[in-house]
């Protein structure tokens, strides 16, 4: 039985310089690297002929694109250092990677696995040299990572209070330009009136060290994507709405939060205008802030930024574009798309593709998944798909 106990008990330490506790013993992150992956242009070729009918994908005219990277497993959310590391973050399986271009072809080349044996670690968020990641209910930092990658730290726990819910428990996180983490908190259900914690669908907020923990918007179902206006440093987000009233019902949505303490409506109020079956009798519509665009019914908005690159038309410079991932359980699926979101001051004026095609309307079948964007310095336009496995590149060449 002793030996039992001891052997158990090295399960729950980590030996780094000493033995010493990280956190619970039931969620270590594995950092063990040694299946880095050796990525040659020939292979992403390949990728690109063979295993992926891009030819599929409607472009706009001059648009192109292209497999960045392939082999990604779940990739989901994306974040870039300025040296060029790409993170990558997923949400059913364990692993934060981090992808190098080392010979600037526009393809990675390497692909290092972070952190394994994590709790749906969806967020990655990078700042000051560290490498920020979102599990369910805790926010890791591994510090130095660029010099790290081939053996990546032994990472700090920043925060560790969230709720431990995994329904709508994965995260999307990204620095403001107040120089804070911020970091949502879904609605642990379909649909609930949860008032015994404000963190249950809100957007948080918090210094990069963990303190000062507040909330920033409430009544967020669940949005995994944000940004910040380029010029006025005012965030939007997408939301998704809520399940079982149909398939037309309700809108997802496109929101603006211009300043803290706003409420989006979740669970009284749907689209700005539709009360809840349930809990609209508690509160009226009127006193919730209404979406800046209602977005198709179950599209599942997700990545989002403004473009702020050069290569792309003028037309898009300062425009939203975001990941419609697509529905899961409509009769006709819709969404599978990139989409974009044209403002006149902090006014949505049109709302239309930018790419589509991963989804065939007429089969109705699906061979691929958006899921974040993240620009490149060259103003190209990186995308995720966690149902191919794959990052896209998409340029302009006019």
């Amino acid at each position: 039985m002793l030996q039992l106990f001891y052997k158990k008990l090295a399960g729950c330490l980590l030996l780094l310089g000493g033995i010493f506790l990280l956190n619970a013993c039931g969620s270590q992150p594995n950092n063990n690297n040694s299946n880095t992956q050796d990525t040659t242009s020939a292979g992403m070729a390949q990728a690109d002929t063979e295993k992926l009918p891009l030819s599929k994908l409607r472009l706009p005219e001059g648009f192109e694109i292209s497999i960045y990277a392939e082999g990604i497993e779940e990739a989901r959310s994306m974040a870039l250092s300025p040296k060029g590391t790409l993170f990558v973050g997923n949400r059913r399986k364990d692993k934060v990677y981090a992808l190098v271009d080392t010979n600037q072809d526009y393809r990675a080349d390497k692909v290092y696995v972070i952190a394994s044996g994590l709790n749906m670690p969806n967020g990655v968020a990078f700042k000051d040299g560290s490498l920020y990641v979102a599990e369910v209910n805790r926010i890791l930092r591994f510090d130095d990572i660029e010099n790290r990658l081939d053996n990546p730290p032994t990472p700090v726990v920043v925060y560790d209070q969230y709720p431990t819910d995994k329904h709508h428990g994965w995260k999307f996180i990204a620095f403001g330009p107040d120089g804070k983490l911020y970091v949502p908190v879904g609605a642990p259900c379909n649909i609930c009136e949860r008032l015994d914690n404000p963190f249950y669908a809100s957007i948080t907020r918090m210094d990069p060290d963990g303190n000062n923990v507040e909330v920033f918007a409430s009544g967020v179902r669940n949005t995994v994507g944000f940004t910040w206006h380029p010029e006025n440093k005012e965030m939007w987000f997408t939301d998704n709405g809520r399940d079982m009233l149909g398939d037309d019902i309700p809108p997802c949505e496109l929101n603006h939060a211009p300043k803290a303490g706003m409420h989006f409506g979740y669970p009284y109020c749907h689209g700005g205008d539709l009360p809840d079956p349930e809990f609209g009798s508690k509160r009226k519509c009127e006193e919730f802030t209404a979406p800046a665009q209602k977005l198709g019914p179950h599209v599942a908005p997700l990545g989002i930024r403004f473009y702020t690159g050069n290569m792309f038309p003028k037309s898009y410079k300062n425009q939203l574009i975001f990941a419609e991932h697509g529905s899961w359980n409509r009769n006709k699926k819709i969404g599978y798309r990139l989409c974009i979101a044209e403002l006149e001051g902090d006014k949505v004026v049109s709302y239309k593709p930018f790419i589509d095609g991963w989804l065939d309307n007429d089969s109705q079948e699906v061979w691929g998944r958006p899921v974040d964007v993240q620009l490149l310095p060259d103003g190209s336009m990186l995308v995720s798909d966690d149902y191919a496995d794959v990052i896209y590149r998409i340029t302009y060449k006019g």
